[in-house]
This record gives structure tokens, sequence and C-alpha cells, in this order.
């Protein structure tokens, strides 16, 4: 156990006096290992910062809230099929609740009716455009997890008289109101004046590409009446009671729709029931196609630079013919040669790694910086990942070369020219 100890100290010593007496050649052999473990850095960030970012926004969008609509979320809304639907009222909202009220340890909760559109929100000379509008019942918050900077929400009776109240995403109150004060001030919403009640805190964005916190929510009965029949989109959304028998909801879910709909036994559904569910369904290919270009990128990286390894080991085997000769005639042991030229790959391929790291996490900080708001992170098991593929491409590419230098013949060897 000594002598194997010192063997590796020995050889790790060796392994360093070729790497730094060869730089420019060490670094051009590692380079296809770096350019590899840059692109697997790289993709399990991007993997991990959708998950991450997937988990925070279906947070938002709540794992235990049914949505029931015209269309499903995955789908093209053009399609005939679903255009020709009966559109979504608010009035099932009520019936759903009578039903579920009136049935025995039912897995749904609450049913609220939603409607949503995109409209401009003015303030005197200041404007935000594309703003996500919803109307809803003062029942929302009974089946969202929305926190309040500020203010309230509208109450029953403004709900049921539809006030001409709302509240505010904080980017739009930032935006609207940069001095502050947004509470009982005015905003205009399509020509039409709301008074501003609360103002929610910060939610976020999902992925990055559509922000919770730009919003409105006014009470539905205005909704309609400034807004229905405009290109609006209608929706009710049901609490379950478990997210863990969120199958026994949905179907539970799908027989209240169909009574409140009146169809019958042999007729298809014409309504959609939706969940987060979907939206990970939708991103699984995304995911999938990023990991299959980041494996084949990889790949295609690593098996170069392991050519170029074993390529380069090979030439400085011919080069130290004459050294192994000598070493084995005063007395080492096959294996003491193998290990310093597998370690010798091994050290390249080690290098090559840690640049790779440390330029994977330089990029890491440009795109944090550029992009604050997409969910990214570089973990720990992102590093442990990228030094065991340098080892294993380091073990495989070195092991011919260093094999061959192993069984090198000694007189030959010493004869060598």
């Amino acid at each position: 156990m000594k002598r194997l100890r010192f063997e590796f100290v020995e050889s790790f010593k060796i392994a360093y006096a070729q790497i730094a007496a060869n730089r420019t050649r060490s670094f051009l052999t590692a380079l296809g290992v770096i350019i590899g473990i840059v692109a697997v850095t790289l993709m399990g960030t991007a993997i991990g910062g959708i998950n991450t970012g997937f988990n925070r926004s279906m947070a938002l969008l709540g794992d235990d809230i049914l949505y029931v609509s015209k269309h499903p979320w995955a789908s093209d809304r053009d399609d005939w099929e679903f255009r020709n639907r009966r559109d979504i009222k608010s009035e099932y909202a009520e019936r759903l609740q009578t039903i579920i009220d009136a049935t025995p340890n039912s897995e749904l909760v609450r049913a609220v009716p939603t409607a949503n559109t995109f409209r401009n929100v003015v303030r005197g000379a200041y404007q935000v455009s594309n703003v996500f509008t919803l109307g809803t019942t003062d029942e929302y918050l009974d089946i969202s997890s929305l926190d309040f900077r500020d203010g309230r929400f509208f109450n029953a009776t403004e709900s049921r008289g539809g006030r001409n109240v709302c509240a505010l995403g904080c980017d739009v109150a930032d935006a609207l109101f940069p001095e502050g004060g947004a509470l009982g001030q005015d905003v205009t919403l399509s020509n039409q004046r709301f008074q501003v009640i609360g103002i929610f805190a910060k939610q976020g964005t999902f992925l990055g590409l559509f922000s919770f916190d730009n919003q409105i929510v006014i009470p539905l009965a205005a909704f309609k009446k400034f807004f229905a029949k405009k290109g609006s989109d209608s929706d009710v959304r049901v609490k379950v009671r478990s997210k863990e028998r969120m199958n026994e909801a949905r179907a539970e879910l799908g027989g209240a729709m169909r009574r409140v709909r009146g169809l019958l036994p042999d007729q298809d559904d014409d309504f959609a029931i939706s969940a987060q569910e979907s939206f990970k369904q939708a991103l699984e290919p995304v995911k999938a196609s990023i990991a299959l270009a980041g494996l084949f990128i990889t790949g295609l990286s690593l098996f170069v630079g392991a050519i170029g390894i074993m390529n380069i080991t090979f030439v400085s085997v011919r080069e130290r013919t004459r050294e192994i000769g000598t070493r084995k005639a005063l007395g080492a042991l096959r294996r003491t040669i193998l290990l310093q030229f597998l370690i010798e790959a091994v050290s390249i391929c080690l290098l090559g790694g840690f640049a790779g790291l440390v330029f994977s996490w330089l990029l890491f900080q440009g795109v944090g910086a550029a992009f604050p708001s997409f969910p990214i992170e570089f973990s720990i098991n992102l590093v442990l990942v990228g030094l065991l593929i340098s080892v294993a491409t380091g073990v495989v590419s070195g092991f011919a070369p260093a094999w061959s230098a192993s069984r090198l013949d000694p007189v030959a060897a010493l004869r060598y020219e």
C-alpha cells in the first residue's frame, strides 16, 4: 500500500512537470474537454432553472386548482373543434358550488368564476401597456395565495355591485405611482376610472416570460360591464380538497360540469379541465430537446477531446520511450508506467474540467446579471458531474497509450532513437 501511494504521488509530480513544460499543447489538448464540460453544465443549469422556475410558477397558479375552460391549455385555439364550443359562463361557478355543497365527501371545495383580457392602464402621464386584466369575485382569495403589500381585496358588496375598484400588481403600481401613495387614487382602464384599493406583494414571473406582477384585478360584474365580448376569455377555477387526489377531483368536476352543461350520456364533453400538469406535459418536450441537444454537443466535444488526448498521450509515449526503458531497467513495474501516463491524461482532463466549470460559472453570472428574473441555478451537483465526466474521459482516452507504454520491452526501449 505504501509503494502504491508513493507511485501515485510520483505520477502526479511527473504529470505536473510534463503539463507545465508543454502548456500550449496541454491547453489545446484539453480544449475539447473544456467545451464538453461547458455544454453539460449549461445544459444542467438550463434544465434545473426551468424546473425551479416552473415549480415557483405552479405555486402561483395553484397546484390544487382545476381550471374549467373552453379550450385545453395545450391546444390550438383556431381548431374548429374548440371554437364551436359554447362559452364558459360565470354563472357555472354558482351552479357548480351548489353541486359541490350537495355532494357528500366531495373532493372539490370552492368554484370561482374569472374572466381575463389585456388592456392598457393609464394614470395621468403614466401608462402601462398590455396589463393582464382579471375579473373575478371576492371569493377569489379563497382559492389563491395572494399577499398584499398595501391595502386589501374588494369585498362581497363591491364584488356584487360591480364597483369600479381594483387591486394592482406591484409592477403596475410602481410604474403608475413612482412616488408612491397609490391607495385611494384613480387609474383609467379602457376609459373607465377605477379606484386603487390594494397592491399585491411581489409574486415573480413564469419562466421569466410572463410577469404575475403585471396585472390588475377588478370585480367580475365591472369586467362584464366594460369588457364582455371584447376578446376576453372566461373560465371557472375550482379548488380541490387534496392535491394528492387530483385525478378523483378531476373526474368529479367533469361529472358536475356535464350536469351544468346539460350533456346527454352519449355526448362528448364540450369543455376542458386543465391543471398545472398540462404545463408540465407541454414543458417535457422542451426539456427533452435541451437535454438531447446538450448531450449531442457534450458527447461530440468529449469524443473529439478524448481523441486528442489519446493522440497526444501516444506522442508523449513515443517521445519518452528511452525514459520508459531506463525506468524499467531500474526496476519500475508495468503498473507504475501505466499509472504514470494514465494520471497524466486524467490530469489534463481535470484541468480542462476545472477551466470549463470556471467559464460556465462566469457565463452563469453574466446571464444572471442580464436577466435577473430568469430562474437559473449553478448547483454543486453540476460541479461534481463535470469533474466525474472529466476523470472518466481521461481514463478512457489515456488507457490505451498508457497500456502500450507499460508493455514496452526495456531493451528495445533503450535502443529507441
